[in-house]
């Protein structure tokens, strides 16, 4: 392939990247693009495919910009999907037998070249069909409303009214109401914390906040589900059995003509289930308009003036004199207290979580989710306080449904008893035998008897007992089987077995029909709502508790995109359920606690002793920091900075190196007490560990191998830049960069910092100069200055820039490689600190002037699926301009002292000698076929001169050399060039080439 002539007025606009980032219709032609993003030009893989065997050259580079494919779990449509290149790639030498990546666009060619099938022509004609998505109306609203109204709203609501009064009524639904408000608040929180591919709540919670709080929520989510398909089913039941009395129909006696009923429903359900029936939209808006319908029948049955036998049956319309009666509670039975009424009714409050099991079916998933479910918490709310209110209005305690019953001129007014006496009727004596079978205490069915026409009342409840049964009945053997898969818990994982293309868990089906078919004997829905109750308080207890410890532990994997929660109202909806459980039933709670600390404790344990089996997980990633400070008290800046990232989040660990052999003396000034001693003075929470050794690079190669416990080890590498590499002798630069080298073959993440002031402050600091990096030619130490030199005394706290509160400055990152992440990851961490908070976070890439705004927005796009809160992007074309001519010719000045001229001939025949003795010399070859990527970081720092000169701080990607292709004085030239004489601290940050962030939930 042929290269742009690398002359002095080599163009670098040559070498920016012309690769399509999205190819809308798959069929644009493909172009020759530049792979490395600005280094050089590299052409399509289709042509290195069909050239096979053309070898990576050190004019080749594999570094790429920012792009989608790189975070995606999936395939665009149209194009072969991209992949990051790994970090060895990046940097080994192309000696090395390894292959890169493919990284095309592609339409019709195949991986390797040549023309395509024309079966796969014809497969990419037109787009696969986009799958069925919801709105937040039809896929959370409706869905969460059809959920929460059942069995009580129709069969219990009245009665619990009669029981408690029309205001205590009202008291129980708010407090029912503001619990699962609050839930809502958390689980939006949750389902927002990354994109949904799909699973149901277990899922979101398990994969975002851990399988320890995740496991105990899912299975008594699950459990709580099973039996709340056999309350849904006892109140069909109940209803059809009272429909069989009034005609006169009877099998055996109520209690077992509902338990018979109950079973033959639950069964008919449980085929309809394992059959694979899936409940369309249209289906859920059938039932919802039939609730609708009911309720307009009912209102429209309140306002129609009484008949006789309506009154017989304590109906009178409208009466301010029933009103106030019905007002104050009554109670009666054993259930009737305040706490008897609120575990019977707030099983008709859940239900809330139908949109978050489908958010893998939502057109937008972090709008639908929290807006359906809390309109669906408000609607509901609104219409259980009117339904309270009306029924409370109209109906009176009680009454025979005797239509004889008439308050007569003969009988005494004085000695009636009851409301109905101001309306001509007497129900006395079953008022005072308790006899009464009609009144809103005595007659479930009393909405029926109000309505308008009693048998969509009766629709309404089959519509609301029946979805509501199904609904569970489905959800609970999928939240189980996705527990079961998780293998957090023995001897379950028999439950898991999917069958069918939809994986359906056939087993667990039946595993919650038995369990149904228990709490059905029950046959009481007054007996089988408080159990619910109490599972279902415990499970929103730990959904708020998961949201509010994800809150306080700050992990940097917490970034949910819904803003309008609190970590704290969240502690208090998990408090006000766990004392809502024990003012119920206190036994009941004390089990189910005892079996979620159970669980718990069992997969913390099987955590812990099976740590060494746990893979890392995008999700989980935090940086673990090594920091090369050398005595901690010499570097406080670069401490500092450090801790700003890791305080009450992660690891962090300083590192020494003591360069000496091994002796009593060494090994006691190493571990010295005065090192942790300042960090404690000083408030940074941070490990210490010194080693010995005989030279600088096998030192730190111990730190980089040894540092840490377990899995609990770090995976990002600090130090500072070593400024006095042009006055140190070559073999110091050439094992400062070895450092580098060594960390990247460990796979560790690798920072750089650099302040204008310099780091090293134990000894008298020169202007532009790090005197920490200047040492004698016999210590090269970049971490740590010789013995004698430095006086470790742990009682001065110097000031630092990084303890300074920044004010409303910048942070300006320029993301011009993907490294995986972490060079966004870590300023967003600096900005959830208090003195970085105002700062206004600015990314900067690479682009053209044509596609300016386009890229823009692309950019924008990816950053805001990653959920950091950064909105200022500009792309910079500026950065494909030619270098200003002084500043190349001070470049070629700063590496004239490492130049080797060479008879490229000779070398040829007997091979360099600078490779075997003097690896840091730079040839003319080298200089030659690296002077794009060189123009480019001279550019760069001009750059940076225009855009941030007023920065709080600079974060950059750090470029990356060639290993036996670009000398280590030649990449320290780079990075000594690319950060110098600006006013703001700057990162060169490189992460290990493995995704640190993503904008996926699992």
């Amino acid at each position: 392939m042929e290269l742009p002539v690398a002359s002095d007025g080599v163009d670098l606009a040559a070498y920016r990247p012309r690769v399509p980032l999205s190819v809308p219709n798959g069929k644009e032609t493909p172009v020759r693009f530049n792979e490395s993003g600005y280094y050089h030009c590299y052409g399509d893989r289709n042509s290195v495919a069909s050239h096979g065997s053309v070898a990576q050259t050190g004019y080749e580079t594999l570094d790429t910009p920012p792009h989608y494919d790189f975070y995606a779990n999936s395939e665009a449509w149209g194009r072969r999907r991209r992949f990051r290149p790994s970090l060895y790639q990046l940097y080994a030498n192309p000696g090395d037998d390894s292959r890169p990546p493919m990284y095309e666009e592609t339409t019709g060619e195949q991986m390797e070249g040549g023309d395509s099938s024309e079966e796969d022509e014809d497969r990419q004609k037109d787009p696969p069909p986009e799958p069925t998505r919801f709105g937040w109306v039809q896929g959370v609203m409706i869905r969460c409303m059809l959920n929460i109204w059942g069995v009580i709203l129709y069969l219990r609501l009245p009665w619990i009214t009669a029981q408690a009064g029309i205001g205590l009524t009202w008291v129980i639904i708010l407090l029912s109401s503001l619990i699962t408000g609050i839930t809502g608040l958390s689980t939006s929180a949750i389902a927002t914390n990354g994109k949904v591919k799909g699973g149901g709540t277990y899922f979101l919670i398990s994969r975002s906040l851990g399988p320890e709080l995740g496991g105990s929520i899912g299975l008594i989510f699950a459990f709580a589900n099973a039996v709340a398909v056999a309350m849904h089913t006892v109140g069909f039941a109940e209803t059809v059995t009272d429909l069989m009395r009034e005609n006169g129909a009877v099998m055996v006696d109520r209690t077992n003509d509902i338990r018979i009923i109950g079973i033959i429903t639950v069964t008919c359900l449980l085929g309809i289930s394992m059959a694979g029936m899936a409940w369309e939209s249209k289906a859920q808006i059938l039932f919802f308009l039939v609730i609708m319908v009911s309720f307009a029948s009912y209102i429209v049955g309140t306002i129609i003036p009484a008949s006789p036998q309506k009154q017989a049956k304590g109906f009178f319309s409208y009466k301010a004199d029933i009103f106030a009666a019905n007002f104050v509670p009554c109670w009666r039975g054993p259930e009737g207290s305040f706490f008897g009424m609120f575990s019977i009714f707030f099983p008709s409050a859940t239900g809330i979580l139908a949109g978050a099991n489908i958010s893998g079916d939502l057109k937008n998933p972090t709008v639908a989710i929290p807006r359906g479910t809390l309109m669906a918490i408000f609607w509901t709310t609104i219409s259980y306080l009117i339904i309270s209110a009306t029924i409370g209005s109209c109906v009176v305690r009680d009454a025979s449904g005797i239509l004889n019953d008439t308050l007569s001129s003969s009988s005494s007014s004085e000695t009636c008893v009851g409301t109905a006496c101001q309306y001509g009727w007497d129900f006395s004596e079953c008022i005072k035998n308790s006899t009464c079978t009609y009144g809103i205490s005595n007659f479930y069915q009393s909405m029926g008897m109000v309505s308008a026409f009693a048998p969509l009342i009766t629709a309404g409840i089959f519509g609301a007992t029946l979805s509501s049964a199904l609904a569970c009945l489905v959800s609970a053997p999928k939240v189980f089987q996705c527990l079961c898969k998780d293998k957090l818990y023995p001897l379950i994982g028999f439950f898991g077995k999917g069958y069918g293309k939809n994986d359906e868990p056939l087993r667990a089906y039946l595993l919650t029909y038995i369990i149904a078919a228990c709490f059905i004997l029950i046959a009481e829905l007054n007996t089988i709502a408080p159990i619910i109750s109490n599972f279902f308080l415990c499970s929103y207890s730990l959904i708020n508790f998961s949201c509010f410890h994800a809150s306080i532990t700050n992990s940097p994997g917490w970034r949910p995109s819904f803003r309008f929660y609190s970590k704290w109202l969240s502690l208090l909806g998990a408090v006000c359920c766990v004392v809502i459980m024990f003012l119920l039933t206190w036994w009941a709670a004390l089990i189910a606690f005892g079996v979620v600390f159970f669980l718990l404790g069992y997969t913390l344990y099987k955590k812990l002793v099976g740590l060494n089996n746990v893979e890392d997980h995008v999700k989980n990633y935090r940086p673990q920091c090594l920091v090369l400070t050398g005595p901690p008290s010499s570097r406080p800046a670069l401490v500092d900075l450090v801790s700003c990232f890791t305080k009450s989040l992660s690891l962090m660990m300083c590192g020494n190196v003591i360069i000496a052999s091994p002796s009593p003396t060494a090994v006691e000034k190493v571990s010295s007490d005065s090192h942790v001693t300042w960090l404690n003075q000083r408030k940074v929470k941070s490990f210490y560990r010194g080693v010995v050794a005989t030279e600088l690079r096998s030192g730190v190669s111990m730190l980089l191998q040894g540092a840490g416990l377990g899995r609990i080890k770090p995976n990002v590498l600090l130090m500072g830049f070593k400024t006095d590499w042009c006055s140190d002798t070559p073999q110091a630069a050439h094992n400062y960069i070895g450092i580098l080298n060594d960390a990247f073959d460990l796979q560790y993440g690798v920072c750089m910092l650099r302040i204008r002031e310099g780091l090293d402050i134990s000894q008298p600091s020169q202007a532009h100069v790090n005197q920490g990096f200047d040492g004698a030619p016999d210590s090269i130490n970049t971490t740590s200055a010789p013995a004698s030199s430095v006086s470790i005394d742990p009682a001065p706290q110097p000031s630092t820039v990084f303890q300074k509160k920044q004010g409303k400055k910048t942070i300006d990152i320029y993301w011009l490689s993907d490294d995986g992440g972490l060079t966004l990851l870590l300023p967003y961490l600096l900005t959830r600190r208090k003195r970085w908070a105002r700062c206004k976070v600015r990314v900067f890439v690479g682009g053209d002037t044509d596609k300016k705004e386009e890229q823009k927005e692309e950019v924008l796009a990816l950053i805001k699926k990653f959920r950091l809160g950064f909105h200022d992007v500009e792309v910079l074309p500026d950065i494909y301009q030619n270098p200003q001519p002084g500043n190349v010719h001070q470049f070629e000045n700063m590496v004239g002292r490492f130049r080797l001229d060479t008879n490229p001939k000779l070398d040829s025949d007997s091979g360099p000698p600078r490779q075997q003795e003097e690896p840091w010399m730079i040839t003319d070859q080298d200089l030659e076929r690296n002077k794009a990527k060189t123009h480019r970081q001279i550019r760069l720092n001009e750059v940076l001169q225009d855009y941030s000169r007023e920065a709080a701080l600079i974060v950059i990607t750090m470029p990356v050399g060639r290993r036996g292709v670009c000398p280590s004085t030649l990449f320290l030239a780079w990075l000594d060039f690319l950060s110098r004489d600006l006013r703001p601290p700057v990162l060169l940050v490189r992460g290990n080439q493995e995704n640190v962030l993503t904008f996926y939930c699992q």
